[in-house]
């Protein structure tokens, strides 16, 4: 059994900016009956306290923080990109820790964002792109969905047993 990095705030920790969680029966349900589950918070993971001030990457996506053409910024301003990145480094090294086979993943976060993100502007508006522990997993060639993607987790859990 190969084990799965999960978004914990989709297992209902309430590890989310908020101090809530985004809890996806979906999700739940689907991991529930798979015993190598990792919950992860890669925010936390990056000394990031709960609850917090929200962030965006602003000039990209997570691949563009970790070629410097981007930064992470939180909604007062305070660039938190060293946070960001040191979450995502964590997340890879418990990956690598416990060999995941791979990763699902909260859409639309800074960090955990596969495929969607928020555009920088705290204006709720979506772009194309994927968050920075996301960019640094798929470097990494750890395959990564989100939890609306139930097709393609169903055939990931399937792979991995």
């Amino acid at each position: 059994m190969v084990p799965i990095i999960v978004s914990a705030c989709l297992l209902g920790v309430k590890c989310k900016h908020d101090g809530t969680e985004n809890f996806c029966p979906e999700v739940m349900e689907k991991v529930k009956s798979y015993p190598g589950v990792i919950p992860v918070c890669p925010e936390q993971l990056g000394g990031l306290p709960t609850p917090r001030v929200p962030a965006e990457i602003s000039g990209g996506d997570g691949h563009d923080v970790w070629d410097k053409a981007a930064r992470v910024y939180s909604r007062n301003g305070l660039e938190v990109t060293p946070s960001f990145i040191k979450g995502a480094e964590e997340t890879l090294r418990i990956a690598g820790m416990f060999k995941a086979g791979g990763a699902v993943l909260k859409s639309g976060s800074p960090s955990c964002g596969c495929g969607w993100i928020r555009d920088g502007s705290f204006r709720g508006k979506h772009v194309e792109g994927d968050g920075v522990a996301t960019a640094l997993l798929k470097k990494h060639g750890i395959k990564v969905c989100h939890e609306e993607e139930t097709r393609l987790i169903d055939s990931f859990f399937s792979q991995q047993r």
